[in-house]
């Protein structure tokens, strides 16, 4: 042993904690693979829908009276095509993709774990609905946290109509979300981010036991018995999910609306319009009328259609192909 050895030993191995072991480790677990499967699955979903979230979020937008823009949905597409190509229906997607994987996986596996918190000891009987719905509040308020900046970050760079108009509203040097970021924290710090966080959290709280405690129903409705073995087929899990997404969106659009001019505000450093939630929904309703709360809503029903088909076909799948204890062991 030379010299440098018995002043600095190495510790033994069966001591030592490799980070590189906890992977294989925490996926091989339950929770590492729910973990995983929600990941996969808000990949899926960001990549179906992002178009569709494009136009809900320009329609919710307050209306400017020099604007040329259509306010229907498949106007507005042929608008958004024609003046600024097709890829500006993807704007600010590169956020949520890089951020969706751990957003999502958060949500299902906050889900997951209320689930079992909830369930009775040594019970084989599935979820009641009450609980399920208990389960989806929860999930739905812990995963604000990560999507109020990332939503944030999306509806700014999607607002932005074209190139010269992002230049000018984020002032070149933030036309990104990294720059972007930066800009927010150096003006607001780091609430700038959590602008709108208050209507986000009363938005997803209930709308997370709507969007979980439907797909628990149907998905039994169509495919009677797979809350417990877990056998559905691939069409229920689509048209489960998308009920599921479709649902939770109608009951709390009106919200959104709210939500989404919340935090589209300030955008290059304007002041503001809103001094909170009751001033947006008494402003835009004296300026544009009550129908203003539903703008978009057709869109935004058939993207959580596609939206949340996909999210929970991947989801389920995802379980099935990496758990060992699927009934079907494989995909």
């Amino acid at each position: 042993m030379s010299a440098t050895e018995e002043l600095y030993p190495f510790p033994d191995s069966s001591q030592v904690f490799l980070p590189m072991e906890f992977w294989p480790e925490f996926l091989a677990s339950t929770t590492g693979t729910e973990f995983l499967a929600g990941g996969m699955g808000g990949m899926a979903g960001v990549m179906a829908g992002h178009p569709l979230d494009t136009v809900r979020i320009r329609l919710q937008q307050p209306r400017i009276v020099a604007s040329t823009a259509p306010t229907t949905a498949t106007g507005l597409i042929k608008h958004i095509v024609s003046t600024e190509g097709p890829m500006a229906l993807f704007k600010g997607m590169a956020t949520p993709l890089a951020t969706i994987a751990f957003q999502n996986a958060v949500s299902f596996q906050a889900y997951a774990l209320f689930s079992r918190a909830l369930s009775d000891p040594g019970s084989q009987s599935p979820l009641s609905y009450e609980k399920v719905a208990i389960a989806g509040i929860a999930a739905g308020t812990i995963q604000t946290g990560i999507l109020t900046p990332v939503d944030l970050i999306k509806i700014r760079l999607q607002i932005a109509t074209d190139r010269r108009a992002q230049r000018k509203t984020l002032k070149s040097q933030q036309a990104g979300p990294l720059g972007l970021v930066r800009n927010i924290v150096r003006r607001e710090g780091i609430k700038g981010l959590y602008r709108g966080w208050n209507a986000t959290v009363i938005r997803d709280g209930p709308s997370h036991a709507v969007y979980f405690g439907t797909y628990e129903y149907v998905r039994e409705l169509l495919h009677p018995g797979c809350r417990t073995n877990g056998e559905e087929s691939l069409s229920t899990m689509l048209v489960s999910g998308g009920l599921a997404g479709s649902l939770s969106w109608l009951c709390c659009y009106p919200l959104d609306v709210v939500k989404s001019r919340l935090q589209a505000q300030c955008a290059g450093g304007a002041p503001p319009q809103y001094k909170g939630i009751m001033d947006c929904i008494r402003t835009s309703a004296r300026q544009e009328g009550n129908k203003v709360f539903w703008r978009g809503l057709g869109p935004s029903l058939a993207r959580a259609f596609l939206v949340n088909g996909a999210i929970f076909s991947a989801y389920e799948l995802s379980l099935r192909y990496l758990s060992p204890r699927s009934p079907n062991g494989e995909m």
